[in-house]
């Protein structure tokens, strides 16, 4: 099987969460032994192809225009992908095995939605998608045309999509209010991480000079990384520092991540915690990892989460994490079994989280085993790609019996036209039809071989008396003799009106023979 996916981010670039999920998918399913190629933007400078594992290859689109329109870049990118990806597909369906080999096409988000619906009309693929997010939940409505077109542009992706794979129990529940998916259309995928991302070399020393970029010895660090937002939640963390530095007045937060920030860093100004609160800005990977190493506790206080993968690195890295219970963070989070939740947008309760954590660190590093644990075994990538390719060979299977194949020259094989057969000779036994069997007793008897082949009527006495003979029998609520009194007088009705019409009556039926009256 081979699957194209169709994602606008893929690293090194990062932008949210999609990066990270296809980082730790696309490798998993390629262990499976499905063949994943990644269709994705790339940096400037011309298109990039490269084989990053056995199976997996990526392929980058240089999207060189200059533009300040997100839409306008949104639909140069899709056509690069269409014209990357239809390139492979070409190529792989002229293979002389071709039919052999299943073609599936997975696209991630709105932002591939055109290439995707592209190559699917063109070739008669089957088209699946995973939604990470949508426009409604990230604002909390539609307020104006942007949010309406790219609500559409989900609306549109979920309707071309023969399965919908959300990442948590609230997603599913949010694309089927805000997107009107079917119940029934939709799989939950929890994302993953790689629980042994974070056993990297580390001693004590090195530790102590990197935490010293950030916050003296004696500090309690409090990290957040993520994008400056505000589904993300960090003015609510900034509003809390007050509260917990009551109680702990050595804690330090450190917030990583880019975005837009000026308004943050004025409100702890005006707080007077300039210096207890640390803006990096976008940091690397590696130092990105060391501050989880050297974190006292996570926090990820997001006003709307799908999902929440940050909240899952650290539970990878054994830090003790608080989160609110926004969206699918409820669902990764256990409250005191994994971690700590609090309320959403409630700085009062996000500082009563983390000021538990750290005075209980004995309890809150306990909680941190917990969750690594669940790393193991519910958000293990491997485990994950295993999901994910039952859905894949689903849609598989159910494409073969579509419809929709028989628009595909490689993969619909029309059937053998069978044989010409004669209608005679196509009737069995059991459905010849007999005269004796056509034609009741009573009736049969009124003709003779020798009665001419014109059309004849009997008279109300002879029919009247046949239609009884043959009639159903009687219910058990009605006596035997009441039931001719039926028939006969409809039989009366219906000759007196074809004789008033002016037809010939006919007064006797006689067996060979039919005499017109007046002749």
């Amino acid at each position: 099987m081979r699957v194209v996916l169709l994602s606008w981010e893929y690293p090194p670039m990062r932008v949210g969460g999609i990066a990270a999920a296809l980082e730790g998918l696309a490798p998993a399913l390629a262990r499976t032994g499905i063949e994943v190629h990644v269709v994705t933007c790339g940096a400037s400078g011309g298109d990039a192809d490269e084989k990053q594992a056995e199976n997996l290859f990526v392929h980058r689109v240089n999207v060189d225009v200059q533009t300040n329109d997100f839409l306008h870049w949104v639909h140069e990118l899709n056509y690069l992908m269409d014209r990357r990806a239809d390139a492979l597909i070409r190529e792989w369906l002229a293979e002389p095995n071709a039919k052999d080999r299943p073609i599936l096409l997975h696209v991630h988000d709105w932002l591939g939605l055109f290439a995707g619906k592209e190559l699917k009309y063109r070739y008669h693929l089957p088209l699946l998608s995973t939604i990470h997010a949508t426009e409604f939940g990230r604002n909390n409505g539609i307020h104006n045309d942007m949010q309406r077109y790219i609500n559409h542009c989900e609306w549109e992706l979920q309707w071309e999509s023969w399965r919908v794979i959300v990442c948590s129990g609230f997603m599913r529940g949010e694309v089927m209010h805000a997107l009107h998916t079917p119940y029934d259309k939709v799989d939950i995928i929890y994302n993953g991480v790689n629980p042994h991302a974070f056993d990297f070399p580390f001693r004590e020393e090195e530790q102590a000079a990197f935490k010293a970029r950030f916050a003296a010895p004696f500090e309690k660090l409090i990290y957040f990384i993520g994008r400056m937002v505000r589904e993300k939640g960090a003015q609510v963390l900034v509003e809390t520092m007050p509260r917990v530095r009551a109680q702990f007045g050595n804690a330090k937060l450190v917030i990583a991540g880019g975005g837009y920030r000026a308004h943050l860093e004025a409100r702890a100004q005006e707080l007077g915690l300039k210096d207890q609160i640390l803006f990096t800005g976008r940091v690397s990977d590696e130092d990105r990892d060391k501050l989880y190493r050297v974190a006292d506790v996570a926090v990820y206080p997001s006003l709307y989460e799908p999902f929440g993968i940050v909240a899952l690195e650290a539970m990878a890295a054994k830090v003790p994490v608080v989160v609110s219970d926004a969206g699918g963070l409820a669902e990764v989070v256990q409250h005191d079994v994994t971690g700590t939740t609090t309320l959403v947008d409630n700085p009062d309760s996000l500082a009563w989280g983390i000021t538990r954590a750290l005075q209980n660190p004995v309890q809150a590093r306990q909680m941190a085993a917990n969750a690594y644990d669940r790393v193991l075994t519910v958000f293990n990538w491997d485990n994950i790609a295993t999901q994910t390719a039952d859905v894949y060979n689903r849609v598989w299977s159910e494409y073969r019996e579509s419809e929709w194949v028989k628009g595909s020259a490689v993969y619909y094989t029309p059937p053998v036209a069978a044989p010409y057969v004669a209608p005679e000779a196509a009737l069995t036994d059991a459905l010849r039809i007999t005269p004796e069997a056509a034609v009741p007793a009573a009736v049969a008897e009124m003709i003779t071989d020798e009665t001419p082949k014109k059309t004849r009527r009997p008279s109300k006495k002879s029919a009247a008396t046949a239609y009884e003979t043959t009639a159903a029998p009687a219910s058990p609520a009605m006596p035997e003799a009441a039931t001719p009194g039926i028939v006969t007088p409809l039989l009366d009705a219906i000759l007196s009106d074809a004789e008033a019409a002016g037809e010939p009556a006919l007064d006797n039926v006689k067996p060979g023979r039919v005499k017109r009256q007046g002749k």
